[in-house]
């Protein structure tokens, strides 16, 4: 017959070993770990690529995102970067290709720089090219405006594709796609099979939009995500906002995970952080915040 004190010691151990159940309950289900990847984007080191890719991969983020500053020094050694993130464990997730005008006078010019960033990316081992378009100067957007960036955003994809690498078409403040309903009318305007979402939850809510709901709605055209936090207002006028550490801001954050749990996203979600809000700490100080967020709260391990 088991004692009273056996039978507790036993009670004991079934315990402990349930406790990680217990934890990923209250948090994120062990599949959503499994399904998203967590990258860190390089914007935060102001162009010093290097040491963002060693960072980075220190604090065990398994992604990177890089811009445009890197062709810089591997623009002509595609392969010496990809040997390089190897060796820092790291995926070389997307490449931020710059803006696309839809200034018919550049439009030859703008395709073929995509293109060769594609070719780029490709050669490096990437996987996705970022592009935000660039608002017309000096007057309103018109419905002109949003047709072209459509046949322009699709042509570029297109031709990406036929090198193997998707397009994401990132909305942004500043841009033509700044407003939740600005988004729906240049992705009505694109051919889904060659340009895709990259939402950025932060960009959008400073927008004026739901990024939970935004998850939802747009389910289907989700390439990859920028998570990211935002402060505001910082003064009230001009309106103003801060872009901070994940979980110092005011974007739903448990809102955005648990929407791609229900939507069953499959892959990349780069955490972004255009600057460091205090400048008292370094951008790598500010992605060990941001990990231990994820990490504590929205329970989401990010190596």
């Amino acid at each position: 017959m088991t004692s009273r004190r056996e039978f507790l010691q036993q009670l004991g151990v079934a315990t402990a070993g349930a406790l990680p159940l217990i934890r990923s309950m209250k948090g994120m289900p062990a599949a959503l770990a499994a399904d998203i990847q967590l990258g860190y984007a390089a914007i935060t080191w102001g162009g010093n690529d290097e040491q963002a890719i060693e960072d980075i991969s220190a604090l065990g983020f398994p992604g990177i995102q890089l811009r445009a500053s890197v062709l810089t020094k591997f623009g002509a050694q595609p392969v010496a970067l990809r040997d390089l993130l190897a060796s820092r464990h790291l995926t070389f997730v997307a490449l931020s290709s710059g803006n696309v005008s839809i200034d018919p006078a550049a439009e030859s010019r703008i395709i073929a720089d995509h293109v060769a960033h594609a070719k780029f990316l490709r050669d490096a081992g990437g996987l996705y090219l970022q592009l935000i378009d660039e608002r017309p100067a000096g007057r309103a957007v018109q419905a002109a405006d949003i047709q072209r960036l459509g046949r322009l955003l699709t042509e570029i994809g297109r031709r990406t594709a036929d090198i193997g690498i998707p397009v994401a078409y990132h909305p942004h403040m500043g841009s033509i796609g700044e407003r939740p309903n600005d988004v729906e009318r240049v992705l009505d305007a694109t051919d889904p099979k060659y340009v895709r979402l990259l939402l950025d939850v932060a960009h959008y809510q400073v927008g004026g939009g739901d990024p939970v709901a935004a998850i939802r709605h747009f389910a289907d055209r989700l390439l990859f995500l920028h998570i990211k936090d935002v402060r505001r207002p910082i003064r009230e006028t001009p309106p103003s906002y801060e872009f901070v550490e994940l979980g110092r801001g005011s974007v739903d954050l448990p809102g955005v995970f648990s929407a791609l749990r229900d939507v069953h996203f499959r892959g990349w979600a780069i955490v972004e952080l255009d600057d460091v809000p205090d400048h008292a700490r370094t951008p790598k100080d500010a992605a060990a915040m941001s990990k231990r967020y994820l990490e504590d709260v929205i329970r989401v391990p990010v190596s």
